[in-house]
């Protein structure tokens, strides 16, 4: 049985994004702490890439001991690593490269490859980093999420067979718009980690978040990022005031 979000409102994207930084070296710390590693699945947008930038700032960079973490993303577009939409370049350029991560800490999914072929290969990857026997699924420590204004999240759109998929825990995806094509990681994956964390700001968020978080009579049918319930672990939904503005009921930092 799934626990209710834990939702925390804040002043403005920057105040957001700060708490956030500490809870990532907060879950980090405690991973290494038990199993000597840390597993963090990352998310493109430009609150994340915030997100990113403050973790790869000195006062925050010299809290976690980097060479224990591994970095995994939750979803990819079917573009080449160097290309402006792609996750892993943005990842790259604001986090990996200032930090100075190896390689071999950095698994990305390949958007220059199939999406078929790139899921699948993806699915390997986690299979042999995460050592998860046949029939289970793979427990990260942390999966950081966006929302999209169609309440997709990772690339789980509304309507597409990724919202359905039982076994596999890499699927090509399509989005209705930008590059149609996508690799994301599935609800099982993402439901079975340790702590999984929304990061929403702006307005045109609002109407959405307050239909994924408050489902009242009359709603659309459950949006992608309201199917994201952890079966053990922690949801936490990080909204600046503006995203949070048509909800009746917050918590406040």
């Amino acid at each position: 049985m799934s626990q209710a979000p834990a939702i925390h409102t804040f002043t403005d994207a920057q105040e957001l994004t700060r708490a956030a930084a500490g809870l990532f070296l907060e879950v980090g710390k405690q991973a290494i702490a038990e199993r000597n590693r840390f597993l963090v699945a990352l998310s493109g947008g430009s609150t994340p890439k915030a997100l990113y930038s403050i973790l790869a700032n000195d006062k925050y960079a010299q809290q976690l001991n980097w060479s224990k973490v591994h970095f995994l993303f939750g979803d990819e577009r079917s573009v080449p690593p160097t290309h402006a939409d792609s996750n892993f370049a943005m990842a790259n350029a604001i986090l990996f490269s200032p930090l100075h991560i190896p390689s071999a800490q950095i698994h990305r999914m390949r958007g220059e490859d199939p999406p078929e072929t790139a899921a699948a290969q993806y699915e390997t990857t986690l299979r042999h980093l995460t050592t998860a026997v046949p029939g289970q699924w793979p427990r990260l420590d942390l999966v950081l999420l966006g929302m999209g204004d169609d309440g997709h999240t990772a690339s789980l759109f509304p309507g597409t067979a990724s919202l359905t998929e039982q076994t596999r825990w890499v699927v090509p995806s399509t989005s209705p718009q930008g590059t149609r094509a996508r690799v994301t990681l599935t609800l099982g994956v993402i439901n079975h980690a340790s702590v999984i964390l929304f990061l929403v700001a702006g307005r045109n968020k609002a109407a959405v978040v307050r239909r994924v978080l408050e489902q009242r009579p009359g709603d659309p049918g459950p949006y992608p990022a309201a199917l994201i319930r952890p079966e053990t672990g922690r949801l936490l939904w990080y909204l600046d005031r503006a995203a949070a503005s048509e909800l009746t009921a917050t918590t406040d930092d």
